[in-house]
């Protein structure tokens, strides 16, 4: 790591673009390429919610259970409090980044973190629940469907969640350098973009998974 992207920088002087195009800085760039990442993202998730689109009526569910019997949009509702709180909580983050405030970065992180992991335990919760049932993704391909499809976001909600893990330890231990700035932005793109997939999942797999 060079010094010059490790020194201490004032969060409130970030600027993500250069709009003169005189010279690409560190952050910019960065966040670039996190955009590029999130939209290969956003082609597996498009390709996972087609799967689920051609999959969710009740004949690929081979005689066995079908959305209506399963889903809860009430329970998945809790959910999405979860995960959208966790959002809010870490936008006061940002705010408090932009205003150099280590304290209220570290609350605003934890804050975060707690609700993302109520939201990721509904969700584990949810599964067992499916499982002892005999809801299993080998029943049927609506199933696997509906299991790979909600699972590979919460695969993505425990990443992010591990993420906010290191970002303690590194606001902590470093405060503002130009690498922890970095990643907070860009964890913060990420943890967005999961609450915006959640959004698609609620309504197309949970609502409309009570008319099937």
């Amino acid at each position: 790591m060079s010094s010059s992207t490790s020194k201490a920088i004032d969060p409130s002087s970030v600027e993500l673009w250069d709009h003169s195009h005189h010279h690409h800085d560190v952050l910019s760039t960065r966040t670039f390429g996190f955009w590029l990442y999130m939209l290969s993202d956003a082609m597996i998730f498009a390709l996972l919610f087609a799967a689920w689109g051609v999959l969710s009526y009740s004949h690929s569910f081979a005689g066995g259970p079908i959305p209506a019997d399963f889903v809860k949009p009430g329970y998945a509702f809790l959910q999405t409090l979860a995960l959208f709180g966790s959002v809010l909580a870490y936008g006061f983050t940002m705010v408090a980044l932009k205003n150099g405030n280590k304290a209220g970065v570290i609350s605003g992180l934890w804050g975060a973190l707690i609700l993302g992991a109520a939201f990721l335990a509904l969700d584990i919760n949810d599964v067992v629940h499916l499982l002892d049932a005999g809801i299993t993704p080998q029943r049927s391909g609506g199933l696997s469907a509906f299991f790979i499809l909600t699972q590979t976001h919460a695969l993505h909600i425990l990443f992010g969640l591990l993420w906010m893990l290191v970002m303690l330890v590194q606001v902590s231990r470093f405060g503002f350098t130009t690498e922890v700035v970095g990643r907070m932005l860009t964890l913060r793109l990420f943890w967005h973009f999961q609450a915006v997939i959640w959004v698609f999942v609620f309504v197309f797999v949970y609502l409309r998974g009570m008319l099937i």
